[in-house]
């Protein structure tokens, strides 16, 4: 894994006051009880980091608050990413019915 991601997994784990073999242990863990594949566990903290990421980018959480993402109401922020990627999908449909 690139040091970027290990820069991205250093900031979620500060976060939540965890060293970041904490944070992967945790993630594992959470992994395991939602019966994922984790036949390549690299991967999915790739997946974790671009999450983390994308949240930030749409506003979601701020990568410069110091707010433990334990607290995050994941409930309500998925149907929130549902509905936006419904909006999204409704969009492109638009835009590939109407070319410029």
């Amino acid at each position: 894994m690139s040091i970027f991601f290990w820069r991205v997994l250093e900031e979620i784990a500060f976060r939540d006051d965890l060293s970041v073999g904490q944070l992967i242990t945790r993630l594992y863990h959470e992994s395991l009880d939602a019966d994922h594949d984790i036949g390549n566990f690299t991967s999915f903290l790739r997946v974790c980091c671009g999450r983390y990421l994308s949240l930030a980018a749409d506003g979601e959480i701020t990568r410069d608050a110091l707010d433990p993402l334990v607290e995050v109401n994941a409930e309500k922020l998925l149907e929130r990413e549902k509905t936006a990627a419904e909006k999204r999908k409704a969009r492109f449909a638009k835009s590939d019915s109407n070319p410029h």
